[in-house]
């Protein structure tokens, strides 16, 4: 796999994907006043979020042919 995510991606990723999985966190443990299927929902995104951030590849990029990594890698 080639990564196709440059390092604003990255961390834009890492911190949304941290984010979503404090919230998810929150819902679950009643601190926050959303409906509870949120908390697996936002955990998933989480999930998907910070491993693409931390891989830096992501398979939509792949199939849309987007490419936010300036270097080369092959």
């Amino acid at each position: 796999m080639e990564q196709n995510v440059g390092a604003t991606d990255k961390r834009v990723r890492i911190g949304l994907g941290a984010i979503a999985g404090l919230v998810s966190i929150g819902v679950l443990a009643g601190a926050l006043p959303l409906p509870l299927l949120a908390a697996p929902v936002l955990g998933l995104g989480a999930v998907i979020l910070l491993v693409t951030g931390l891989t830096g590849f992501c398979g939509l990029y792949s199939v849309l042919g987007m490419d936010t990594c300036p270097v080369d890698t092959r």
